[in-house]
């Protein structure tokens, strides 16, 4: 069974001022728009914000959001925004949708395994892409996107065209994108050569020849 997030309308100003009173009464600013209606202003209760955000199906959670005065709609969080240092929710966008329409989301992937390239020859993951944008139906929304990485060698890179495909789902990122490689442990450089100029070395060795002459070319002038 869906949530349901009862949204309280505000009235009045809705500058910082307004926003910090909602904070400070202990309910977060939002905004719910979309689907051909208004925007509409409102308070939402912030330990259910985060419970949906931490949830498993995340900020792609779609609940029932029901506004006094306002017919009741399937919904889902478009935006938000945290307080930098207490990491504390101060603004949430409401999107509301249509179950029949695909729309555009952005989903986790998640690396399943241990890649050959770091269990066999030491390399290291390097996760570049950890979510992908696609386009489906409300209903076909996946949680994550699972893809084992066990195969992956030394220098092996997984693309978005290796990603599980479905005829659900469309891919909006490029498919040659990288997802992930495996990358070589940088090694040590090797000591310079006995007698070789340190790095930094050849512009103060130029600049002393050039001091150097000059003394001579004083000299003779004597």
């Amino acid at each position: 069974m869906p949530e349901v997030v009862i949204a309280k309308p505000r009235s009045g100003k809705f500058n910082k001022n307004a926003a910090r009173r909602v904070r400070v009464a202990g309910k977060i600013p939002a905004v719910v728009y979309g689907a051909g209606s208004e925007p509409v202003a409102v308070e939402l209760d912030p330990k259910q914000m985060e419970r949906i955000l931490f949830s498993e199906t995340g900020h792609n959670t779609i609940f029932d959001v029901e506004i006094e005065g306002h017919p009741a709609a399937k919904a889902m969080i478009a935006d938000w925004q945290r307080e930098p240092l207490n990491d504390r929710l101060i603004h949430i966008d409401l999107k509301r949708i249509a179950l029949d329409k695909r729309l555009k989301v952005s989903v986790r992937v998640k690396l399943v395994g241990v890649a050959e390239g770091v269990k066999t020859h030491g390399g290291i993951l390097d996760q570049v892409l950890r979510e992908v944008e696609v386009e489906c139906l409300p209903a076909d929304i996946p949680s994550h996107i699972d893809v084992d990485i066990a195969h992956l060698g030394l220098h092996g890179v997984l693309r978005v065209s290796d990603l599980p495909h479905s005829e659900k789902i469309t891919y909006l990122d490029a498919e040659d994108a990288t997802v992930a490689h495996v990358v070589a442990i940088k090694e040590e450089a090797a000591p310079a050569a006995e007698g070789a100029a340190a790095p930094g070395e050849p512009e103060v060795a130029k600049k002393g020849k050039t001091e150097e002459a000059a003394a001579k070319k004083t000299e003779g002038k004597k």
